[in-house]
């Protein structure tokens, strides 16, 4: 057996959406087209791989300050709460954010909470803290590892917080995405931004997302299927198993209320990729503000640039985490495949077909 290997993965090289001229609502991005165009935000990755069985890790989004004595404002919505989001009810209670979100691996989300609360002790300014409600969301990613092994552990949480930085954010088959799949296809993690503008001024809004459900891929309106694409291999995890992570960080000076309507409108999104919100899904995005002290909140009735441009970048950045991912087999020989972007590509300019039914029976463990 191969020793258990981790890293934290440098941004990959595969295609992503707008690479293939796939654009996706009419908002301007962020210069990166990813959550760390938000000012203060850095995405940290641990890969944790054992050949052929393990594929898995964690994923931390840092907001700059964050912390018990400076939480930021923040919201959070379940659409479907077949989950472990850990830190749920304190974050709607108070509507507050005092830990970086991580994400990882379902059996693995207890320990990467209880390393999260070890990592927060430790910085400056927490020495008397006797409380701490850590933000930690979890995706089930036994299809292709072996869940039961729980290999993510306290070092691997450490190296995705500290090695957390700005700049482009590595997608697909890293950190928490190593090991998930969705839509019938090999995923992972994805990222987009975008640049609504407000009353009058422009803000960010960038998102952020572990993909792992079930339904089938629509992209600009036109079903893709593996079959559809002429790929074979092993039967995808049924349809109604699989949850999605989001997160949505934006510097608009909002409240919680409003970062809660931002959440919804995050899992709203899932719907337009094909998503299937099936009975084992769990369907959660957790959103926060930047900028605590940017004075009142917009606007409600000013909301409907952002809410349109988050669900613009939740789509957007599914389809990077399918277009990121590379086809991968792991626990018990199953694999999932790529999706292929030149066939994509085919799909999305020819005759438009009927979609074919997939076969999304689980095999057996």
């Amino acid at each position: 057996m191969e020793p258990m290997a981790h890293d934290q993965s440098a941004p990959g090289t595969r295609t992503r959406a707008r690479d293939l001229g796939i654009v996706i609502g009419g908002v301007a991005t962020g210069p990166l087209d990813a959550i760390t165009d938000v000012p203060g935000v850095r995405v940290g990755h641990t890969t944790v791989r054992r050949h052929p069985d393990v594929h898995s890790g964690v994923t931390a989004v840092v907001p700059g300050g964050v912390g018990p004595h400076t939480p930021l404002p923040a919201g959070v919505f379940t659409g479907n709460g077949y989950g472990k989001l850990i830190g749920t009810t304190q974050l709607t209670e108070l509507g507050t954010l005092e830990t970086p979100v991580l994400l990882t691996s379902t059996l693995s989300a207890f320990r990467v909470a209880d390393a999260l609360v070890g990592w927060m002790l430790e910085r400056p300014g927490c020495g008397e803290v006797q409380s701490l409600n850590p933000v930690v969301g979890e995706c089930n990613d036994g299809f292709l590892s072996d869940i039961r092994a729980r290999p993510v552990h306290e070092e691997h949480v450490r190296a995705a917080l500290d090695g957390a930085t700005g700049g482009p954010v590595a997608e697909g088959c890293v950190g928490a995405g190593t090991g998930t799949g969705a839509l019938g296809f090999k995923a992972g993690i994805g990222t987009a931004s975008r640049t609504p503008e407000l009353g009058g001024r422009r803000y960010t809004a960038g998102v952020l997302v572990q993909a792992n459900f079930g339904g089938t891929l629509r992209v600009l309106g036109r079903c893709v299927t593996p079959r559809s694409l002429g790929l074979t291999g092993d039967p995808a995890p049924a349809g109604e198993t699989g949850s999605c992570m989001i997160v949505v960080a934006t510097d608009a000076p909002l409240d919680a209320r409003q970062l809660t309507r931002v959440a919804r409108r995050a899992v709203f999104a899932l719907a337009r990729t094909g998503a299937a919100y099936g009975h084992g899904s769990g369907d959660y995005a957790v959103a926060f503000g930047t900028r605590p002290e940017a004075g009142a909140p917009v606007a409600d009735a000013e909301l409907g640039p952002l809410f349109e441009a988050v669900l613009d970048a939740v789509e957007e950045a599914v389809l990077n985490s399918l277009l990121a991912a590379t086809t991968t087999t792991g626990f018990g020989g199953r694999t999932l495949p790529a999706l292929p972007a030149d066939r994509l590509l085919e799909a999305l300019t020819g005759p438009v077909a009927p979609p074919v039914p997939e076969d999304r029976t689980r095999p057996p463990r």
